[in-house]
């Protein structure tokens, strides 16, 4: 191709592009006004979002630098910092917060309280290095392999104790849907086994604490869990392969039971105890009997598991950085991304690249993108980098008890996490938004044929919003992601592209959302 048809190839597809912009987008906004010159910037805009730049912070976030930005940590304050310093230089406007007389460590600018930056205080759980987890015959224990066959739960007090393996299901107890996965058992004094998730025909959501809370009021002493290998749609996001998963358990200490994630391998390795040893897929065939209908398939496993390690409590900042493009109007959207992941806890460093590294370098790409667009939406556009996350979204809960703008005048929010892995397909968990307000914006940028539709789904950053009665849309990348609550979530896994698509929709439906009716 000579360089003549080059620059005409080029004409053509900037034609085309106005073209469909012109077509899609309200034409009565300042946002995306009728002059062919706004509608150039909007495309320069679109041009400017850079993938490379996206990985270098995603690389920024997830170095030893951070150190795995602890919820509450002084990691997660200086994370926060960061974040607030580049969207200064992005040209977005940090508003003063509402942090209830908390003093901030001297940043060196001589302020004790950071404009942009919302905190409380939190008291957090810290599992010392070289946790401790045996199974096996009651005389024959065998040490497991911490990160490959187990995890702690990041939160579990400490445990010194050792008893009996009870299998019960998915460890569910619901008399009004005739489940009662702890029929048949007595697992007082002894360590309960269940399985990640609920079967299909449980209509009712149910939570990791949900379970913990059953166990310890049925008497048991501690519990492992595990997924199995009947993996759910969503849970292959973290279940692919079978090993542990890190996570905090979302319970207060007064509630909380020592507990280990533990490997696929290692809980079929415990049923085999149940006098099953020649059967290879016993806990396959467990699973899907459980999945079919509501008997209980619970067992005392004639193996064992004791558990040891030491937890400390520590008191810190927990930190969310807010930044605005002052809309014409009163009206604002909000975008988040939780900064968050899970420090040094046992010993091991967790990155959190994909999860959310990932999300917070397409939040501040967007912002820069933004920033230099100079145009004025309609509504205010607020980003949000959030902490807590992984503690039950307490960043999140704690803007929505003190929001920068008043909830009632806060008509989306956009979620955007673990955007850097995966088959690359965006998967928008909606809650009141047309489907067609979301396929315009994959119109926009070309993406219309990778957008997955779903309902809501709890324990996101977006629940607390969607309790305060404002639609949400939660953008994830779909398939797998492998390294998911990992130590091996690192930048190298990230995909640029993944993040470069999700950074050129987020904007799109940004803009659109800020300047339609």
């Amino acid at each position: 191709m000579n360089d003549s048809t080059r620059s005409y190839s080029s004409s053509v597809v900037v034609i085309i592009l106005l073209g469909i912009i012109l077509a899609l987008l309200p034409m009565g906004s300042r946002g995306y006004a009728q002059s062919e010159e706004d509608q150039r910037a909007w495309l320069g805009a679109l041009d400017s979002l850079s993938s490379e730049r996206m990985l270098a912070d995603v690389r920024t976030l997830s170095s030893p630098a951070f150190n795995g930005r602890q919820a509450g940590s002084a990691d997660d304050l200086r994370s926060a910092q960061w974040v607030a310093q580049e969207l200064t230089v992005a040209g977005i406007q940090l508003p003063l917060t509402d942090n209830k007389g908390i003093a901030f460590p001297s940043t060196g600018a001589g302020k004790e309280e950071p404009v942009g930056i919302m905190a409380s205080m939190v008291s957090t759980p810290l599992i010392e290095p070289d946790p401790v987890v045996r199974t096996g015959a009651a005389d024959q224990l065998v040490t497991a392999q911490l990160s490959r066959d187990y995890l702690p739960v990041f939160d579990s007090p400490s445990a010194d104790l050792q008893g009996q393996v009870v299998f019960v299901g998915y460890g569910i107890v619901d008399p009004a849907q005739g489940i009662d996965d702890y029929a048949g058992v007595d697992v007082k004094n002894r360590i309960v086994l269940f399985l990640r998730g609920k079967p299909d025909h449980y209509p009712s959501p149910v939570s990791h604490a949900d379970k913990v809370r059953v166990a310890r009021d049925r008497g048991a002493v501690a519990y492992l869990t595990a997924t199995g290998p009947i993996i759910s749609p969503y849970e292959i996001r973290r279940g692919a392969t079978g090993r542990p998963s890190a996570l905090y358990g979302q319970l207060s200490p007064d509630q909380a039971l020592p507990g280990a994630w533990i490997s696929t391998k290692l809980a079929e390795t415990l049923l085999a105890g149940s006098g099953n040893e020649s059967n290879p897929d016993h806990l396959r065939t467990l699973q899907e009997q459980l999945n079919n209908a509501p008997a209980a398939r619970s067992r005392l496993v004639n193996r064992y598991a004791s558990l040891h390690w030491k937890t400390t409590i520590a008191d810190g900042l927990l930190t969310n950085v807010v930044g605005m493009i002052p809309g014409t109007g009163p009206d604002t959207i909000v975008i988040g991304a939780h900064r968050d992941h899970f420090g040094r806890p046992a010993g091991l460093w967790f990155p959190g690249a994909d999860d959310n590294a990932s999300g917070t370098a397409v939040l501040l790409e967007v912002a820069r993108a933004l920033g230099k667009l100079g145009l004025r939406p309609q509504r205010s556009i607020l980003f949000l980098s959030l902490s807590g996350h992984e503690r039950d979204s307490l960043g999140s809960r704690l803007y929505t008890t003190r929001p920068a703008i008043p909830l009632g005048s806060t008509k989306a929010m956009i979620n955007i996490d673990h955007v850097g892995a995966g088959d690359g397909v965006l998967i928008l968990r909606v809650t009141e938004f047309k489907k067609s307000t979301l396929k315009e914006a994959g119109y926009v940028v070309g993406l219309v044929n990778k957008l997955d539709y779903y309902g809501f789904l709890p324990g996101g950053d977006d629940e607390p919003f969607k309790e305060a009665g404002i639609s949400t849309v939660s953008i994830t990348s779909g398939g797998a992601h492998p390294h998911m609550h990992q130590p091996t979530d690192t930048a190298d896994t990230i995909n640029p592209e993944i993040l470069q698509n999700i950074a050129r929709y987020v904007l799109a439906l940004t803009w659109q959302l800020a300047n339609t009716q």
